[in-house]
């Protein structure tokens, strides 16, 4: 099981579990709050058949990665992946970044630039900046909301990641994927640490990403959902769209949060395309 040493707390190793399939230019894929690295499957199976390297891996705390109890902040997110990235010797990559994962791509452009990047996908992505207050009224979760998630996960976590799941995908119409679809992406998100993921909740919650995408300067494809009941692209995809010049922006219609999963066909589609080009 490949692994890589990113830190210690407490006298023990931080490890973060990855895997890497196929060969041809790498694309790295991150994945959203709170689930991990298989949440890809869909995505790594069109990739390693289109002739690209598939690189996935869990993040502190989430999956088969060491849980922590501090370093989820964007800054650890984003040191992270760096360490990743020079561990495998990365050139020349995409880093497509869903959800939560599409701040921690934002991070890394803003904090490391380019040099080991080609492009950047931005997936249901909590960028620009959600956190509603003076400067930013537009933005889509407010004190009270994120608190309310908070208590929900202090409360009960298995209850609240099991509504959470339904939320994440379902549109105005109802579940978009399978029961058992819905199952497995509860199953990913209860195997997460407690504190990871509460932690998570104003880690992405009142992160200002506005600056990092100022620095994107890379072809970059924005992808969402118009259902989205999670982050609605108002707030978030069409925004960050707006924010950076040249961007390609692909709207799934009838796309809730998790559209990697209830629309894989066509994100998979629109992924290669852009990274064909």
């Amino acid at each position: 099981m490949p692994e890589l040493t990113v830190a210690t707390e407490n006298g023990s190793a931080v490890n973060l579990h990855y895997e890497v399939d196929g060969t041809g230019a790498p694309v790295v894929l991150i994945h959203g709050w709170p689930l991990d690295g298989r949440s890809w499957e869909r995505q790594v199976a069109a990739l390693v058949e289109a002739g690209y390297q598939a690189i996935t891996y869990d993040r502190r705390g989430f999956g088969q990665s060491t849980p922590t109890w501090d370093g989820h902040d964007f800054d650890m997110i984003a040191a992270d992946l760096d360490a990743l990235m020079r561990q495998l010797d990365l050139t020349q990559a995409t880093l497509v970044g869903f959800s939560a994962g599409g701040g921690a791509v934002a991070r890394y452009i803003g904090a490391y630039g380019t040099e080991r990047v080609a492009k950047a996908v931005l997936a249901s992505a909590v960028t620009p900046f959600l956190h509603v207050e003076d400067g930013n009224p537009g933005g889509g979760l407010d004190d009270g909301t994120i608190a309310h998630f908070e208590a929900g996960i202090t409360a009960d976590r298995a209850d609240f990641v099991d509504h959470f799941l339904t939320l994440f995908y379902s549109t105005s119409e109802g579940l978009a994927v399978s029961e058992a679809q819905r199952l497995f992406g509860r199953d990913l998100a209860n195997i997460a640490s407690p504190r990871a993921t509460l932690a998570g909740v104003s880690a992405f919650g009142r992160t200002d990403f506005r600056p990092d995408l100022e620095k994107f300067t890379l072809p970059t494809l924005v992808i969402h959902g118009d259902a989205d009941q999670v982050v609605p692209f108002q707030v978030s995809g069409r925004r960050s769209a707006e924010s950076i010049p040249g961007s390609e922006f692909v709207v799934i219609e009838g796309g809730p949060h998790g559209i990697t999963v209830s629309h894989a066909e066509q994100f998979n589609a629109a992924l290669l395309t852009f990274l064909a080009r």
